[in-house]
């Protein structure tokens, strides 16, 4: 499908790769990896042709289309949500242009039969290609790929420069997937997802049938859509039969053969360098001197790469907290008055616990934990912080508060005393600043960078209690390990929103699940919480504990105030449901006329005849509008009956 014939390419005189020779086959799933600065993002850049490469060329077969997902993009579209990713699907728009022009030759005066045959034979094939690609099944696959990816419908009728940047990265990556691309090229697609929509991609991914090269630092995300590895290391390209898993376990065995055949290599020439020094000015020696002098420089010398040293880092040994480092009783948070993030909320944080924030983006995940962190205050409610507890807060715009004109090694000293300028440059190093980045000011840093700084921050604060709000979005594999030994061995407690499941695994013990229904605690790690998930039914509890001095109901108090209770649940609910039975009435009717349009307007006698099947073409717009309407008010008054039925459980 895509052959790369000797390519490479540098920058300032050094090559990222070099004479690279590579086929990328059809349904080939391809994890792309590397170091940080090995060129991945170049070389995905370089099969979209954004960038031109120095020698070599790039051979596609005809007619293929890649999409490609870079790491930034910011759409200041006005259109709506809908309208935006629909207007991108090529072949619709190209269709719907063509059929309009055809049908507006049909309307022109003195019009031969001969070519009105061409024209309605042209039209008839536009319709056939119609079926081929499911052209009126297309609103509805719109709505499924946005949903997958975590909007809702209300978010359909919203301005697309509304939204955020991660929201943006969504709205992009739902564009890519429906095109239908021969190769998908992504970026590291998953920094803006949370865990609902990480979970649908994959799925997603499991079933596509193009290509895919992704550039990802979440493991469970490649390890379960990729099944090749192609890597980019020592300037050359590589490729692997195997997922991202499979291909560290070669990794380690080729890299310690490697030092292995480079230590050997040294021992031999450093024998050889003795024997010219020794016997140098010794006539009898001079052929041998000159022939070893010619060895060494006939050598093909092995280079070792820059491999990452296994660096471990801990934090502070933490004070010890109370029982309960933060309870939280009726907690209410309102950012408009109206609309409420939490009702009274009850939970509690428990000394030792390394709890998991999880759900969908916009139930309230980083609200509360900034509520915890102190970050914000709620609505109502109480936050008590327990005996001795010091909590320390990471988010993306905690970076934002740095001291702009010190450098990192001045923001870290600040933070700790006890760490030598050493040990602070190998922290650092962890992170991705080596040598003399660590004396940059950090009003030079990138947003990215002034994020590691920020975390490498709370990695040497004295606080027992951190909250760390995405984490891992900026870091590559080998900083993740170097965070994740450091929580896991951290003797405080732990609040982490993430989606990266991988680095969770070995971290938590507890996960906290939020959605805008309903609230629920998970006694067990990451893996237990997924399998959970798929098995328990969405009902809550209800526990009621009474004292030896109570008296117990008898069963018939008990049938009375079941009685009761069901009364006034009918009353509450009556005229909600008969409108919402009347909404499924007018949802039926509108889906039956819907389906019977599509079926006329692939009928010839309809797209024969312009009037008529402009007319068609109204009335089926009519309907999608109509019924895109019916949906939304159904959603609302089904959302509010399942609060009031919910509110007498």
């Amino acid at each position: 499908m895509i052959d790369l014939v000797d390519l490479s390419i540098q920058y300032s005189g050094r090559y990222l790769f070099d004479n690279v020779n590579l086929r990328i086959n059809k349904e080939d799933k391809i994890a792309l990896v590397g170091a940080n600065g090995s060129g991945k993002s170049t070389l995905l850049k370089l099969l979209k042709g954004i960038e031109t490469p120095e020698s070599g060329k790039i051979n596609c077969s005809k007619n293929i289309s890649i999409g490609y997902l870079p790491q930034e993009f910011i759409n200041q579209s006005k259109r709506e949500l809908f309208d935006e990713v629909k207007s991108s699907v090529k072949i619709i728009s190209e269709i719907s242009k063509e059929e309009e022009r055809l049908n507006s030759k049909l309307l022109e005066e003195n019009l031969s039969t001969d070519k009105k045959d061409i024209i309605l034979e042209k039209l008839g094939e536009l319709h056939h290609r119609k079926d081929e690609i499911n052209f009126y099944e297309m609103d509805s696959n719109i709505e499924s790929v946005l949903m997958g990816l975590g909007f809702t419908v209300k978010d359909f009728k919203r301005k697309t420069s509304e939204f955020s940047g991660g929201w943006q990265m969504r709205i992009e990556l739902a564009k890519i997937l429906l095109s239908e691309h021969n190769l998908i090229l992504l970026d590291e697609p998953t920094n803006h997802l949370d865990i609902d929509s990480l979970q649908w991609l994959i799925e997603y991914f499991k079933k596509f049938n193009g290509s895919l090269l992704i550039v990802s630092h979440d493991r469970f995300f490649i390890n379960a859509v990729t099944n090749k590895t192609i890597e980019i290391f020592n300037y050359k390209v590589s490729y692997y039969n195997g997922n991202y898993e499979a291909f560290l376990n070669f990794k380690e065995e080729r890299d310690e053969q490697l030092i292995a055949t480079f230590k050997n290599q040294q021992k031999k020439i450093k024998q050889t360098e003795r024997f010219i020094e020794r016997f140098r000015y010794k006539n009898t020696k001079a052929k041998q001197v000159q022939s070893r002098v010619k060895q060494l420089e006939k050598l093909d010398k092995i280079e070792l790469p820059e491999f990452e040293s296994e660096i471990k880092i801990r934090f502070p040994e933490a004070e010890r907290s109370g029982a309960v480092p933060v309870n939280i009783e009726d907690l209410s948070m309102s950012y408009d008055g109206s609309k409420f993030v939490f009702d009274n909320l009850d939970f509690q944080i428990e000394r030792g616990d390394k709890i998991a924030f999880v759900g969908p983006n916009g139930a309230g995940k980083t609200t509360l934990s900034k509520i915890i962190a102190g970050q914000l205050t709620q609505t109502s409610g109480d936050v008590k912080k327990g005996h001795n507890t010091h909590i320390s807060y990471y988010s993306q715009e905690v970076a934002d508060d740095l001291n702009l004109e010190k450098n990192i090694i001045e923001v870290l000293s600040e933070v700790s005393t006890e760490y030598t300028e050493n040990q602070l440059r190998t922290l650092m190093g962890s992170f991705l600043f080596h040598e003399d980045d660590v004396f940059k000011k950090i009003r030079v840093l990138s947003g990215g960078e002034k994020s590691r700084v920020a975390l490498a921050k709370i990695l040497l604060t004295k606080a027992n209690l951190i909250v760390l709000d995405e984490p891992t979005n900026h870091l590559d594999h080998n900083s993740k390990l170097v965070l994740q030994e450091a929580l896991i061995n951290f003797n405080g407690s732990l609040v982490i929103v993430s989606h990266d499941i991988d680095f969770m695994k070995p971290v938590i013990n507890k996960v906290f699940e939020i959605r805008v229904e309903s609230k629920k605690v998970f006694l067990g790690g990451i893996d237990y919480y997924l399998s959970k998930r798929q098995e328990l039914l969405e009902e809550d509890l209800i526990s009621k504990t009474t004292s030896n001095d109570s008296e117990k109901i008898s069963k018939k108090d008990q049938k009375r105030i079941e009685a009761e209770i069901r009364q006034k649940r009918h009353k509450a609910t009556k005229d909600l449901k008969a409108k919402i039975e009347e909404y499924e009435l007018k949802i039926e009717e509108l889906e039956n006329l819907k389906t019977t349009l599509e079926s006329e307007l692939g009928k010839e006698e309809v797209f024969s005849n312009p009037a008529l099947s402009k007319e068609k073409n109204q009335q089926y717009e009519e309907t999608k509008e109509n019924l895109e309407e019916a949906y939304l008010h159904w959603t609302e008054l089904t959302t509010e009956l399942e609060e009031i039925e919910s509110s007498f459980e």
